[in-house]
């Protein structure tokens, strides 16, 4: 979370209009909790039909910022654009769109992975038979037929990624809005999903994934931006952000914070001594 505190100004700055051809387009945005400021007046293009990561440290800002843009969470000032639609006017029409996976959101765990589904479906309005038509479809790519009818609560973590990631996908949103999609997550639940995602954005949908492991999102991504202290430091493609350098040299290099072990030298001869 970022370090500065008391509110917000009381008239942010004037920030330019909404993109409106962007997936997602942030303006503004501002959260607070008590004295300390999460979220210091993002901007934020997501282009449509991209694979973007949003990357940065503990506490950087990003699922405060990712819980604003689907709608989780009402900002104190600035504005969420989905394709165009007012978040906040038009809740309804742009969610509608929107698949959201939060991190750390339990889901009804005590339901079958088959009736998550059917309820998932069910919520978004979809009638019962493309519900069942869609809930089959989604556990065959997801690898879950076997599990089916086994309680959500007994899934591992990898299953319980890709249970949730097919509730998010159910209804066919436009946009997919993953928070921490791989974490606790074993490599081959990892490379599937993965796949999923991949096809997902081939066939003109838009995923936005926030994650630390800079390498993941080097490999997996075509745009990136670099959040710390509740501020964008850097967005574009992902050769744009990291130039010469690695995706997580830039990191670390916007964000800092990195240190040098001479205080650790016993640590070295104890080790050479052994």
């Amino acid at each position: 979370m970022s370090d500065q505190t008391g509110p917000p100004p009381a008239t942010p700055a004037p920030v330019p209009p909404p993109d409106p051809g962007a997936a997602l387009s942030l303006r503004g945005l501002w959260k607070r909790f008590g004295q300390k400021i999460a979220v210091a007046g993002v901007d934020l293009d997501v282009p449509a039909g991209s694979f973007f990561g949003l990357v940065g440290p503990n506490g950087a800002g990003k699922t405060t910022s990712l819980s604003m843009a689907t709608g989780l969470l009402r900002p104190d000032f600035g504005t969420v654009h989905v394709h165009g639609t007012d978040l906040w006017a038009q809740p309804d029409r742009a969610k509608a769109t929107l698949g959201v996976l939060p991190d750390g959101v339990r889901l009804f765990d005590r339901l079958t992975g088959a009736q998550l589904l059917t309820y998932a479906g069910l919520l978004r309005g979809l009638d019962r038979p493309t519900v069942a038509e869609r809930t089959e479809d989604l556990l065959r790519a997801m690898d879950l037929v076997g599990d089916r009818d086994t309680f959500v609560v007994d899934y591992s973590a990898g299953m319980t990624k890709k249970i949730g990631l097919a509730s998010a996908m159910i209804h066919a949103p436009r946009v997919l809005v993953l928070d921490e999609p791989f974490e606790a997550v074993d490599p081959v639940s990892a490379a599937n999903i993965r796949d999923i995602l991949h096809a997902y954005v081939e066939d003109g949908g838009t995923v936005v994934v926030s994650s630390h492991v800079m390498d993941l999102v080097q490999r997996m991504c075509s745009h990136v931006a670099i959040i710390a202290g509740g501020h964008v430091l850097a967005a574009g493609t992902v050769a744009d952000v990291r130039g010469a350098q690695s995706l997580e040299d830039r990191f670390v290099d916007l964000v800092g914070g990195r240190r040098e072990s001479e205080g650790l030298a016993w640590l070295r001869s104890s080790s050479a001594s052994s």
